[in-house]
């Protein structure tokens, strides 16, 4: 976020807010924030609480940045709250699910065109799916748009992934995919209709991030975030 801050002339002041203490409190910790980014992680700690963070930036219209975990919980998040599929989650933390929005892919070809399998027996570290992998834009996105292109390669560590069976009724509630691979198996970016900036992205994009050539889409984020400010302080000039 500090190299999308370089990019747009600003100071990002970050406020960590333990994803556990949302699970009892309210939405005070978000109380005068610009934006929120829900990052990647492992582990079902904390994991309602940032669902909660997700349904507020989605609610309040603050800008919303998701990042591999962060874009599967979006993805429950809006199945839950939008789709009315409310024992929506991920099979990472609830197996018996009846609307596993997110499961684990069990047979894929990777980037070097080899057929791969797993199961949620597998070693972690030989199941993920690891390294940059291309990804087609949605024409006229917050995505295309940031990036300036239609093709993206961006670096991936995760093993669950979108489950295809929801796509179509989570895009007729607002859910739109701007970012697929370019045989359709996998969703890489999500972004939601009538939301001034909300984009979850199921790669990594802070590996291709420096400060000096900082992410499009940090930098994107960060300007959005900055866009209500600037626009009170233009209007209090007039």
């Amino acid at each position: 976020m500090t190299h999308g801050g370089i990019a747009n002339d600003a100071r990002v002041n970050i406020r960590y807010v333990d994803s556990e203490d949302l699970e009892k409190d309210d939405a005070a910790p978000f109380d005068g924030i610009d934006g929120i980014l829900v990052p990647g992680g492992f582990g079902d700690r904390g994991i309602e609480g940032k669902i909660k963070a997700i349904q507020y930036a989605r609610k309040k219209k603050i800008p919303f940045f998701g990042l591999c975990l962060g874009m599967q919980l979006a993805v429950v998040e809006i199945a839950r709250h939008l789709a009315g599929l409310q024992d929506a989650h991920s099979t990472e933390f609830n197996e018996g699910t009846a609307s596993p929005v997110i499961y684990l892919i069990e047979e894929w070809v990777d980037r070097e065109n080899k057929r791969q399998q797993r199961d949620r027996f597998s070693d972690k570290g030989a199941t993920m799916r690891l390294g940059a992998y291309p990804c087609k834009l949605k024409a006229g996105s917050i995505a295309q748009k940031a990036y300036n292109t239609d093709m993206v390669h961006e670096r991936h560590r995760h093993r669950y992934e979108f489950n295809m069976a929801f796509r179509k009724q989570l895009e007729v509630c607002g859910m739109v995919v701007t970012g697929i691979s370019p045989d359709e198996q996998f969703v890489e970016i999500i972004e939601l209709k009538d939301h001034p900036w909300f984009l979850a992205c199921q790669f990594h994009p802070e590996f291709k991030s420096k400060p000096f050539s900082p992410h499009a889409l940090f930098r994107e984020f960060i300007k959005a975030a900055l866009k209500p400010k600037q626009e009170k302080q233009r209007c209090r000039k007039k």
